[in-house]
């Protein structure tokens, strides 16, 4: 078990509703509380050629022991890009504008930043952004521009394209091909960066994605984007994507209640392709998150008290099992879910802990 401060549940994962419907571990061990350059200390480490995880189950610690970092639930590489299995999402910080996502009112600009700058600080070098990700009184990019600019060399911002909204924050359709270049450049201004690390085509409404993924893969190759994603997609179209690019991550709604991309295969497919599975709303599958103690049932609070967690780190933590090519990237307004989220990353579930959260519900 591990002990974090602020018990209130309620996190969320960072991101918009998509357009179409589409080993047991112990509990926390040495390297959950070390920083990241001393991964090397631990009990039992397992590295394949794009992971690197922690396996040891023997030793249990506090959170008065070490603050616990984003390097506890080992790394992935998003093509040369190595970041933290626990990342960061921002559309939370936005506050209201975003239908059906959204708190009301935006925290204070000044609280923003300084979850951005803490997260980074706490080890998070994977944030996830998009343009599209903002209120009338606040971007999610230009937050990031603010507070971590100008860049470190191992910090990946990962973006998304394809959806349009309009200044008054009306949806406005899927892009077409010919504009996602005024997309990426619009995310390049926001973050004042000239080259975007990942770029993720969210596709909405559409079956065949050819025509946008090769327009991305173009600017891919006149050195605007460095990687390219997917998010809210298929198999089919991530192996129609595949063909044009190579694809490192996918980006789709996965939880403990939202497992589509078990039954058709997404996650397994990602798995076989070692590309890296982002779920988003990981803490309750839903259009928006839900107490996430109120929503699964006695076993989920069970394995919450047995590990002296709450249950948004229960559904962080079994996200993370699903495989070690799988990245959360939670997102929230409060410093106190900030540490909690991060601090899920060394939560070790066995074998008992997972066949309690999957039991069916009665």
């Amino acid at each position: 078990m591990f002990v974090v401060p602020y018990s209130r549940s309620g996190t969320v994962a960072a991101a918009m509703v998509c357009g179409t419907t589409n080993t047991g571990w112990g509990t926390v061990d040495s390297a959950a509380v070390t920083a990241q350059s001393t991964r090397g200390a631990t009990e039992s480490v397992t590295v394949t050629a794009r992971s690197t995880t922690v396996t040891a189950e023997s030793t249990t610690v506090t959170a008065a022991s070490a603050p616990v970092t984003a390097a506890a639930a080992g790394t992935w590489k998003l093509g040369d890009l190595e970041v933290n299995r626990v990342g960061f999402g921002t559309l939370r910080l936005t506050g209201n504008g975003m239908s059906g996502n959204s708190d009301g009112a935006p925290i204070d600009r000044e609280v923003a930043v300084g979850i951005l700058r803490s997260a980074v600080e706490r080890g998070v070098n994977h944030i996830d952004t998009a343009s599209f990700y903002f209120s009338p009184l606040r971007s999610a990019n230009e937050l990031i521009n603010r507070a971590l600019a100008p860049y470190t060399d191992d910090l990946v911002i990962a973006t998304k394209v394809g959806p349009w909204r309009d200044p008054s924050g009306a949806w406005l359709g899927m892009a077409g091909p010919g504009q996602l270049r005024g997309q990426v450049e619009e995310n390049l201004r926001q973050l004042g960066r000239d080259h975007l690390d990942v770029v993720n085509l969210r596709v909405n409404g559409i079956v065949s994605v050819a025509e946008h993924f090769g327009a991305l893969a173009g600017l891919q190759e006149a050195g605007l984007v460095r990687h390219l994603g997917l998010s809210c997609v298929t198999p089919e179209q991530l192996a129609e994507a595949q063909a044009i690019a190579p694809v490192v991550c996918v980006q789709n709604p996965y939880g403990l209640e939202q497992r589509l991309a078990d039954t058709n295969g997404l996650v397994d497919s990602c798995r076989r392709q070692e590309i890296a599975f982002v779920p988003f709303f990981a803490i309750s599958g839903r259009r928006r998150e839900a107490p996430a103690d109120d929503t699964h049932g006695d076993g989920l609070r069970a394995v919450a008290r047995a590990h002296g967690a709450t249950p948004a780190q229960v559904r962080l933590a079994w996200t993370l099992h699903r495989g070690p090519n799988v990245l959360a990237i939670p997102g929230t307004s409060d410093p106190g879910h900030l540490a909690q989220n991060i601090a899920a990353g060394a939560l070790r579930l066995s074998r008992d802990d997972l066949d309690r959260l999957e039991a069916p519900r009665a």
